[in-house]
């Protein structure tokens, strides 16, 4: 039988408070010195921390002594209005009325309305295998969108893969909208990784534009002339230093190649990570690679409804979703340690 326990914000104190525990889980509220809300769910292989006031973005994820998330300036979550105000978290929602890189004709801020949003309603939800955190959040402006999120979480017993979901309604009563949303993973960089996928190689292409936030070294310009002239798909991470500025691979459309697409990251003598998920709700992968004195990541596969470079190219390319009124969409990514 599955039991709810309703969170209200006033639970998330600076003093850490398990408000839940069984012999596979223990659920423990918490507040960070700069003010952000923090839960933390443990089972015997390690823990995840969600932001439920932030966007429901997973901060860390730590796994048998090993964290997950990319390396960056931020020790800890800082509470603000855009995503780049806390660019530390292992995982977050960019959408969902846009999402990715703006172009200079976009409107709409870095990674879209949704990644520091405040959700209205947080709960547990657990059986005797399984633990369920949940947040449901209402968007509506006048003259404008109006929809419902339902962001989850599972942590399942003695595993190490975390199941990611979001499912988006159309409030309207007769206006269509747009979504367009990426499950943005952030994981770390381990030199030596060798990152491996069930699609054919030349599924993955170099990034061909330079978003105004990349600023190339004559190095990197000549790095990425050879990818080009090459069609090389990076799958190893040695000498990182060519990854400074960010190297960036997008998928072809997924679904004439695979259902399920999975993608891992290898870790020399270590384990891997994995992320898999249904191309028919996510029908593209994006490829981060980014490694300076101030930030490493290996985002070996961000799952998403379209490339991202933003909402007008998403329009251009046919690849934004319009939800009808009353219409729901929902999607699922599984990521962690494989089994």
């Amino acid at each position: 039988m599955t039991q709810r326990i309703n969170l209200p914000e006033k639970l998330f104190d600076k003093t850490p408070y398990n408000i839940y525990q069984d012999e596979h889980f223990t659920v423990t509220t918490m507040q960070y010195d700069t003010g952000v809300a923090g839960l933390k769910i443990s089972n015997n292989r390690g823990y995840i921390v969600i932001l439920p006031f932030q966007g429901f973005m997973i901060w860390d994820a730590v796994f048998d002594q090993l964290s997950l998330k990319m390396a960056s300036a931020f020790d800890k979550p800082y509470l603000g209005t855009q995503v780049t105000d806390t660019y530390g978290m292992f995982q977050f929602t960019s959408g969902v009325l846009a999402s990715g890189t703006p172009s200079e004709t976009d409107q709409h801020p870095l990674h879209g309305e949704y990644p520091m949003t405040k959700l209205d309603h947080i709960y547990l939800e657990f059986d005797q295998d399984n633990i369920i955190i949940g947040g449901e959040y209402e968007y509506v402006k006048g003259f404008g969108y109006h929809y419902r999120t339902h962001n989850t979480v599972i942590m399942h017993a003695a595993s190490a893969l975390i199941d990611i979901g979001l499912k988006v309604t159309n409030l309207s009563n007769y206006q269509t909208m747009p979504l367009q949303y990426l499950n943005h993973l952030n994981y770390c960089y381990v030199d030596g990784a060798m990152m491996t996928a069930n699609i054919p190689e030349n599924a993955l292409k170099l990034r061909q534009s330079i978003p105004s936030h990349v600023k190339p070294t004559a190095s990197w310009r000549t790095f990425n002339q050879a990818l080009k002239a090459s069609g090389e798909v990076v799958e190893v991470l040695d000498n990182g230093s060519r990854f400074d500025p960010e190297i960036v691979y997008m998928s072809t459309d997924l679904r004439p190649l695979v259902d399920r697409a999975v993608f891992k990251m290898s870790l020399p003598n270590g384990p891997t990570f994995v992320t898999s998920f249904n191309t028919k709700e996510l029908p593209f992968v994006t490829r981060w690679l980014l490694n300076n004195p101030d930030q490493q990541v290996a985002a070996f596969a961000i799952p998403g409804t379209s490339h991202p470079d933003g909402y007008n190219a998403a329009s251009q390319a046919g690849t934004l979703i319009y939800l009808a009124a009353g219409e729901t969409q929902s999607f699922t990514v599984t990521t962690g340690i494989g089994e």
